[in-house]
């Protein structure tokens, strides 16, 4: 029994708990959560779970198996570091899948066995009797009027051999010739005469699989002629409830000997029925060992388990029960479904949720990539705005994402189901622009001959304006943006009435705020007014460790753009792409990668240092970050890479180890070991 521990009390766990309570093959030991008032808790309290509120809590060598829904990688990373390397360690994402397998196994059962219910009142609604046998002559089904004639209950005949039964029975002959022999008389022991009709039963492979026999009184066989249902089409049936399935199916004997497979398997394993029919489980295996004999030898049930089948090392997930009749192991059925289509359909998924997004023009929190401390500290700063009606200030170079911010900041708010609208003062005239932020009357604008137009500011009533690069405002809209800050109120150009708003007012700006101050250019009264809530966004080269992730993401936007394949980049890529400064920030990366990828051949699936452009190489190697020589090996040259970076950053921080360590996101033990190995201590 392998015992379970759940982090993360929410629905994700509420979810497994009641998923796993009745499992025959996991223990479900504990569960931890920080709040209290978690809905699995109560849950895990019937159960006479034990609840924590951190997985330190319990000894790290109590459990098999540890299961992470608390939605956090930082957590993810914790459990890896805390729990010995033999205990599985679940991400939420995967224990997510593993419940919609479940319920998709679930339903398949409940469907099959929907299916075979029905089999079994057709057969039991047949006046007819039926009674078949297997290969080696062993009764496999006995209808309800089979029963009644023969004075026998099929739960006592099944698995026996047809002779215990009828002495005289020529099914075996059936099988042994395959020739169809009709309306004979046969008179049994109890004196009833029959009349039987025998017939072979072949496969879709036209293989001999056993023999059946269709009787019945003979007092009743001319009134009843004319209802004898056609066994054929019923075994046809029987076998297209297997082959139509979209999930492979397997089936072995006791011995663990290959009896059927479906289509779906030869599909997904790339192996035909020759290859698997009459051969070992194993034959299917490429990585691992068969689930089919393990649930032969222990006659339990094994689900979940990851495997490779087929030439093709074919990533699967694996569900096998045993076939016990009669407390007699028949052999086995496994149920194959194919992870590469369920990624397939999940990146799919990812990708038509980013389409949504980008035609509503919203982004949230979520689509903000950034780990480093700076872009955790301003995202903290955002969330936080985005709870208040307070005027934000977003502060960054050129590049940064300050408009990313704005988005997530109006989607987190209570406003998000009203309008976000979007000015750059940069791009706009004077008069243009105070135009478009406060409207005119009819009459008020040269060269307007009719007509009032709202302004922005009463556009976004009720939700929320983002001013990007408000430093660029001019003294007068200056002054009108202040009362609409002040008084909450917008005065159209030739109007004597002011409008009442209530817009919530996000600016961003790369300029120098308190220089423009001291020059006089921007309002100090204003600019108190906008610095209530300043976010300063950290440029990419403060940040590099998050290039990684931002590259990822950049790859599936671009993949949609430009109907790519790019799958994932290089780690030497990723190398260059940390040393260079990044200037013009992440829209500068995107450029870089957007132009890498449109260079590349169109089979091409990864991006390596070879589609980084040339200037960028150079630019590092003029600041003796790197040195790429052609001839060396590539660890020297990454040796020589890493070397740069030390010294580079420990001249940064004058020597001192911690901060550099931290800098560098690595342990201080790892940093002194690194700068022995180089020779920089």
């Amino acid at each position: 029994m392998q015992k379970v521990l759940i982090i993360g009390g929410g629905a994700g766990g509420s979810a497994l708990l009641e998923m796993l309570r009745d499992s025959e093959n996991l223990e479900m030991v504990g569960i931890a959560d920080i709040n209290p008032a978690a809905p699995a808790l109560e849950l895990a309290k019937e159960l006479g779970i034990s609840i924590r509120k951190s997985y330190t809590d319990f000894q790290k060598n109590d459990f098999d198996i540890v299961i992470n829904v608390s939605g956090s990688n930082e957590v993810q990373r914790q459990l890896e570091n805390y729990f010995p390397v033999s205990t599985v360690i679940i991400p939420g994402s995967i224990a997510n899948f593993i419940v919609k397998l479940i319920h998709e196994k679930e339903h398949f059962i409940k469907k099959l066995s929907g299916e075979s219910h029905k089999q079994n009142i057709i057969f039991n609604s047949i006046e007819e009797g039926m009674i078949g046998i297997d290969r080696s002559s062993h009764i496999i089904f006995m209808n309800r009027s089979a029963s009644r004639m023969l004075e026998k209950d099929s739960r006592e005949v099944i698995g026996k051999h047809i002779h215990e039964l009828i002495s005289t029975s020529e099914l075996p002959r059936i099988y042994e010739t395959g020739r169809v022999e009709l309306n004979r008389e046969l008179q049994l022991k109890n004196g009833l005469k029959i009349v039987t009709s025998r017939f072979p039963m072949i496969d879709e492979n036209g293989e001999i699989i056993g023999a059946f026999a269709v009787f019945q009184d003979i007092t009743e066989v001319v009134s009843l002629a004319e209802e004898i249902t056609d066994l054929k089409e019923i075994q046809t049936m029987l076998q297209a409830i297997i082959q139509s399935s979209d999930d492979a199916i397997s089936v072995v004997d006791e011995n663990g000997y290959g009896l059927l497979v479906n289509p779906a398997y030869t599909r997904i394993t790339g192996l035909h029925m020759d290859d698997v029919i009459g051969q070992p489980a194993s034959a299917d295996i490429s990585e691992g060992e068969s689930m089919h004999l393990r649930a032969l030898q222990t006659r339990k049930p094994v689900r979940g388990v990851n495997l490779k089948v087929g030439p093709a090392n074919r990533e699967v997930i694996v569900n096998v029960a045993p076939i016990i009749v009669d407390n007699i192991l028949k052999g086995s059925v496994g149920v194959i479904h194919d992870t590469t289509e369920i990624r397939s359909l999940m990146k799919e998924l990812d990708r038509a949720r980013s389409i949504i997004r980008t035609l509503e023009s919203k982004y949230t929190f979520d689509d903000i990539i950034g780990l480093s401390p700076e872009m955790q500290l301003s995202l903290q700063q955002a969330k936080l705005a985005a709870q208040t009606p307070v005027t934000v200030l977003l502060r960054g170079e050129s590049g940064t994402g300050k408009e990313l911010f704005a988005h997530a900041i109006h989607s987190a708010s209570d406003r998000k189901y009203n309008k976000f609208v979007r000015v750059n003062c940069a791009a706009l005239s004077e008069e243009l622009l105070e135009s478009e932020l406060f409207g005119y009357e009819e009459g008020a604008m040269p060269g307007v001959k009719s007509g009032e137009k709202k302004g922005l500011f009463e556009e976004a009533n009720n939700g929320s304006i983002f001013i990007d690069e408000i430093g660029e405002l001019s003294p007068a809209i200056q002054s009108k943006l202040l009362r609409v800050l002040q008084e909450h109120e917008t005065l159209r150009i030739g109007g004597a009435t002011p409008v009442p708003v209530n817009v919530r007012v996000i600016a961003s700006t790369n300029a120098n705020m308190e220089k423009a101050l001291l020059d006089g250019t921007f309002r100090e009264d204003l600019y108190y007014r906008l610095n209530r809530m300043p976010i300063l966004i950290p440029p990419l080269r403060s940040r590099k460790q998050d290039i990684p992730r931002i590259v990822d993401r950049l790859l599936m936007k671009l993949n949609q753009e430009y109907g790519r394949n790019v799958e994932s980049i290089t780690d030497k890529a990723l190398q260059l792409l940390r040393l260079y400064d990044w200037p013009g920030n992440v829209r500068e990366l995107e450029n870089v990668i957007s132009r890498a990828m449109i260079f590349m051949n169109i089979n091409e699936k990864i991006l390596t240092e070879k589609n980084i452009p040339l200037n960028m190489i150079k630019a590092a190697e003029t600041k003796n970050e790197v040195a790429i020589e052609s001839g060396s090996p590539l660890q020297e040259q990454l040796d020589t890479v890493e070397r740069g970076i030390l010294q580079r950053a420990l001249e940064q921080h004058k020597g001192n180890k911690s901060k550099t360590a931290k800098a560098l996101d690595v342990s201080l033990r790892t940093l002194y070991y690194k700068l022995e190995k180089f020779g920089l201590n």
